[in-house]
């Protein structure tokens, strides 16, 4: 058996070199999307103090900050549970494909609007450099998608908005043209801002998990800003540095554990797996997630 073939039950299917069984405390269970998601969201996130600020005084206190300044003071309010509650309700986004005469069904939870500090009615999307991207998402139980599951995301949002770019220039960085922005979208999404359940797209790019991390390291990957399906603005790009972050770029947290036909296994796993990945990249296994996760959140 190949080193890095995912050890999981797909419906008694022989994927590559022979039946695997599932490993880990968690994997292996059946469970349907809706709760299998719910149960990602869980135990993940560390519950919202009383007295935590809401979005815009964390802001607030960040308008002078830029770069690895301005998401060490978000990091901090990330971690400590300053989320709100709507983005820990997970959304399930499906694939499926046909192997060996079998169909297999893959189903990964995702936050229905990009991270956020504060609370449902006073919430602001945090642009991230990857660095503290990577750590907040492995620290909270999450990876970043790929190239493909932004893709899905945009196909399966019940609520897709129009890209809303601003002009280009040195203000790009800031905190006050990424709180204009935000006050576009959620002006965009009126009443649906917040909500519970509406997986939204088409408000941000997506910082995204690639094999491109690998072979130029120090660089950070965006994706997405869908006009409408199979039509990205952001083709797959690794022009920027790590650090970098501006107004348009958005952390979209993508659960640590997937649901393969019916079972909960280690999103990571199915990423590497040399069959399974194909329905989730378009690049191929993407080998220890987690660890290259660690790796550029360094």
């Amino acid at each position: 058996m190949q080193q890095h073939m995912l050890k999981i039950r797909v419906l008694g299917l022989a994927l590559g070199t022979g039946l695997i069984a599932s490993t880990s405390g968690w994997a292996g269970s059946s469970t349907s999307a809706p709760s299998a998601c719910a149960r990602a969201s869980a135990a993940s996130i560390p519950a919202r103090s009383a007295k935590a600020p809401g979005g815009t005084a964390v802001m607030a206190g960040v308008e002078g900050l830029r770069g690895k300044e301005r998401d060490a003071v978000l990091e901090r309010q990330l971690l400590a549970g300053n989320i709100p509650p709507f983005l820990r309700d997970l959304v399930p986004v499906n694939f499926s494909g046909q192997f060996g005469g079998k169909t297999v069904r893959i189903t990964i939870c995702v936050m229905p609007d990009y991270l956020s500090v504060g609370t449902n009615r006073d919430f602001v999307r945090t642009p991230l450099g990857l660095p503290t991207a990577a750590q907040v998402a492995l620290r909270l139980g999450f990876l970043l998608p790929t190239p493909k599951m932004v893709d899905a995301i945009y196909a399966q949002a019940r609520i897709r908005l129009s890209p809303q770019p601003m002009p280009a220039g040195d203000e790009m960085t800031s905190t006050g043209y990424l709180m204009r922005h935000n006050e576009t979208v959620d002006a965009q999404l009126g009443s649906a801002a917040g909500t519970p359940d509406e997986l939204i797209a088409g408000q941000k790019k997506d910082v995204v998990m690639t094999n491109r991390l690998r072979e130029f390291p120090g660089k950070v990957a965006i994706y997405g800003w869908h006009r409408g399906a199979g039509d990205p603005i952001q083709p797959l790009s690794t022009v920027h540095q790590a650090v970098y972050a501006d107004y348009s770029h958005g952390i979209r947290l993508v659960s640590a554990i997937a649901l393969v036909n019916g079972q909960l296994e280690p999103l990571a796993e199915v990423m590497q797996d040399p069959t399974l990945s194909t329905l989730i990249s378009r690049e191929g296994p993407i080998e220890d997630a987690e660890g290259l996760m660690a790796t550029v959140s360094q």
